[in-house]
Parts: structure tokens; C-alpha cells; sequence
């Protein structure tokens, strides 16, 4: 499928056109900027238009499409509005991160507002800080992955840099300075409760969920080693490490052992059983800086609670069954069945065992201040499907963002990729911050 033209593209191609010759003014410091005022208020709107082509012999457009007209692309409008806060009285802070969008496409329209943080600490001291409230702990060193994350909703590796809603829990910060080859201590202990109305997508209710993480910087490598006990999920431990090996180069790696993960599997027939053990999970990565300001990072991510090619490709070949049953009877209980399982750990983004992940960005491409086209490619080992997205992204008028994407996705019958709801997604970004 192509796309036809898009009067928004000519739009942007047009802006940025205009905005190159602004790029230019020269840089002022207010030092009153970085003073600590007792009120901050601050965020961005934002719109994105998104054109998919959508993939309708993928498994997903069949499920997802289920009892539905039929199509072959999906246009969608959002609006966002996303609001960040903090009120500051004597030692104590109150914070919060509220997001709202409004979407709208060919199947009706669509709203939320989510709170994403809202939390009050205290800090009776510099090396201490005790919190409560709706938090997002960002624990790892991994860009796309983070496998010792135990305590907060996992990242889009499509944009890892998205604000995520975070768990209520009680958290604290106690950090120790020293001179020496052991530079900083910090400990973070948390818990994090889950009740019928409370943190009730993290697990089963009922538990208080502790967890901690100890950081430590020694001779310049960052190292935590995080824990969550046993509670709504497995029990689980890890570790991670970043360094620099130079100024412009750096690696950084994630390891994390689950015990007793209980995983769902599915044979062809939708037969449910469960397989339980401990499952091991890490990823190795770097990040390179050139002399001609182009960013690559790299990493592979070893997911030990993803499925084999052959476990996937069981629920792929599930679907297709189940459809053709469907079509020859009219029973609909099979398709029921994949659908529930859709909807679990076979419908998580990066479903698979093995992947790799390679992004490259240049600044200030072609002359133009401010300029920063991009590519980012993902790829499962396991059945050689991947993901390829380059954009264009500029940032030289004052407060805007301008941003636009291609994701384009190919895989084999069966495949990760090659099962998506979309085979391609055009997809353009204004964000304004104030």
C-alpha cells in the first residue's frame, strides 16, 4: 500500500524550510531561571497525526479486527495535553505529572486522563528523601529494555523516552558521599501495595511488594543491585553497570533473575498449560559519540520470560486455525480462546526471547541547526523479523518540537513482526512546551 500525499508533510517540510533561518539567535542566561521558585507549572500539548496500513494477514489485525468491518489502513488524530507541577514549602515537596488525550480515527473517538505521578517527599537532610505517593521508579541502564525495572510499567522501545504512569508506594533516598574509589552510596527501599483498587494491574492483591535497590559509583562505573520480594509477583534480583570507557563511548548491561515465573504457552489446538521456572533476562549495550556529533547505540536484550519462535509461532498457527474454523462452522469459542490470550503475555510488544536494537542520530544534519534525522532498527533473532523506522526530527523554534516517522514492518508467516495489527505507520508529531 502507498501512501497518498498528506497536506500536513508539505506543511512540515514547509516549517522547516522557515524555521532553518531562525536557527541562528544567539544564546541568553538568566541565572534567575535556575532559581527554586515555591510554585512551578509547566508541560506540553501536543498532536500527532498517525496514517497505519494495516497488516490483515497479521494474527493481530484478525483479532483485533474480530466482529468488526473490515479495512485496510486506519487514520488517527490525538490530541495530549500533559501537565508537570511541584509546590515547595520548607523541607517538604508535592509533585505531580498528569497526562489527557482525546484520539479520534474511522472507529469512533476515544479519551483518558491518567494521573501519572502525583507524591510528597520530605528532606530533612541532603543525603535523605522519604516519599509517598504515585511514583515512576526508572530503575536500569538499558535505552530500549530494562530488565531489572521490577517496579514500574515497562518502556516502548518504539519511544523509550515517554513518560510512563507510575505505582503508589511508599519510597525513600539515602545517599552517602565519600572520597575514595567508592564515591556515592544510595539506598532505595520501597513498597509498593496492591489491593482491589490499588496497583491492581501489578499482581495478585493483597501484598505489601518490597523492594530495594542499592547504587554504588566506584572508580566512575555506576553498578545497582536492585531486588523485589515475593508478594503479587515472583520474587526477582538483578544488577546492573554503565561506565565510560572514554568521553564519547560507553557500555552499559542489565541482568535479572525471576524465580518460579509461571509462563502460558498454547499448543496449535488451544491447549493452555503453564510452564514454570526460573527464568534469566540481561542486556549488553552501548552508546558511541563521533567527532561528527552522530549518536549510535546498540544493544542486545535477552528476554527469559519471552517465547521461543516455536512457542510463538504455536499461538500464530492457534489464530489461523481458529479463523478457519470459524469460516467452516461459524464457532467462534477457539477465536475466543486466542483472544484471551492476545490479551496476556503473547500480546506484549516484544513478545520474543532474542533481540537486537540499533539506532543512529545525527546532529545538525545537512548544515541545518537543529536538524536530527534518525533510524532505528529492531530485530528478533529468533525468526529474523524486524522493525526499521527512520525519522526527521527538528527543534530550532523555541518551545516546538517537529517530528516524523515511518515504521515499516517485515517478517515471515508466523513471525513477530510479520504478525503485527500494521505492516506501516506514517506518523507526524507537534509538540509545544510551556
Amino acid at each position: 500500500m502507498t501512501f497518498p500525499p498528506r497536506p500536513w508533510l508539505a506543511g512540515l517540510l514547509a516549517s522547516l524550510a522557515v524555521a532553518g533561518a531562525q536557527a541562528a539567535d544567539e544564546y541568553s542566561f538568566d541565572a534567575a531561571a535556575f532559581e527554586k521558585k515555591p510554585f512551578e507549572l509547566g508541560g506540553f500539548v501536543q498532536f500527532k497525526q498517525e496514517d497505519s496500513a494495516l497488516n490483515r494477514d497479521g494474527a493481530f489485525y484478525q483479532l483485533g479486527y474480530f466482529g468488526q468491518p473490515q479495512r485496510a489502513s486506519l487514520d488517527r488524530s490525538t490530541a495530549t495535553v500533559e501537565l508537570t507541577g511541584k509546590l515547595r514549602g520548607g523541607i517538604g515537596t508535592f509533585d505531580f505529572h498528569s497526562h489527557s488525550d482525546l484520539q479520534s480515527d474511522q472507529l469512533g473517538h476515544a479519551q483518558s486522563n491518567v494521573l501519572y505521578e502525583a507524591a510528597y517527599s520530605l528532606r530533612p537532610d541532603p543525603g535523605i528523601t522519604l516519599e509517598a505517593g504515585k511514583r515512576t521508579l526508572r530503575w536500569g541502564k538499558g535505552y530500549s529494555w530494562n530488565p531489572i525495572g521490577f517496579v514500574e510499567r515497562p518502556k516502548d522501545p518504539n519511544d523509550p523516552d515517554l513518560a510512563r504512569e507510575g505505582y503508589a508506594m511508599a519510597d525513600a533516598d539515602l545517599i552517602y558521599n565519600r572520597d575514595g574509589p567508592l564515591q556515592t552510596v544510595a539506598f532505595t527501599p520501597v513498597l509498593l501495595p496492591v489491593q482491589h483498587d490499588v496497583n491492581s494491574d501489578f499482581g495478585s492483591s493483597g501484598h505489601l511488594n518490597p523492594a530495594a535497590k542499592l547504587y554504588l559509583l566506584y572508580r566512575d562505573t555506576d553498578i545497582d543491585f536492585a531486588w523485589q520480594g515475593q508478594g503479587s509477583r515472583p520474587a526477582r534480583y538483578g544488577a546492573d553497570f554503565s561506565r565510560n570507557l572514554t568521553s564519547n563511548f560507553e557500555i552499559h548491561g542489565e541482568w535479572a533473575r525471576i524465580q518460579k515465573f509461571p509462563k502460558p504457552l498454547t499448543d496449535s489446538q488451544g491447549q493452555v498449560g503453564s510452564k514454570v521456572g526460573n527464568a534469566t533476562s540481561y542486556l549488553l549495550g552501548l552508546r558511541y559519540l563521533s567527532e561528527n556529533d552522530t549518536t549510535y547505540i546498540a544493544e542486545y536484550y535477552r528476554n527469559g520470560t519471552g517465547y521461543s519462535g516455536q512457542e510463538a509461532g504455536q499461538f500464530y498457527q492457534l489464530v489461523a486455525t481458529a479463523f478457519a474454523q470459524l469460516q467452516e462452522t461459524g464457532n467462534s469459542a477457539l477465536v475466543q480462546r486466542a483472544l484471551k490470550l492476545s490479551q496476556g503475555s503473547y500480546g506484549r510488544p516484544n513478545p520474543g526471547q532474542r533481540y537486537a536494537y540499533f539506532r543512529v542520530q545525527q546532529k545538525d544534519a545537512l548544515g541545518i541547526v537543529y536538524f536530527q534525522p534518525a533510524l532505528t532498527a529492531m530485530l528478533n533473532l529468533d525468526d529474523r523479523s524486524y522493525q526499521v523506522t527512520p525519522e526527521l526530527l527538528y527543534t530550532g523554534v523555541n518551545n516546538l518540537d517537529l517530528r516524523l516517522r515511518l515504521y515499516s514492518l517485515r517478517g515471515e508467516r508466523f513471525s513477530d513482526f510479520g504478525e503485527k495489527q500494521n505492516s506501516r505507520r506514517l506518523e507526524l508529531l507537534m509538540r509545544y512546551y510551556f
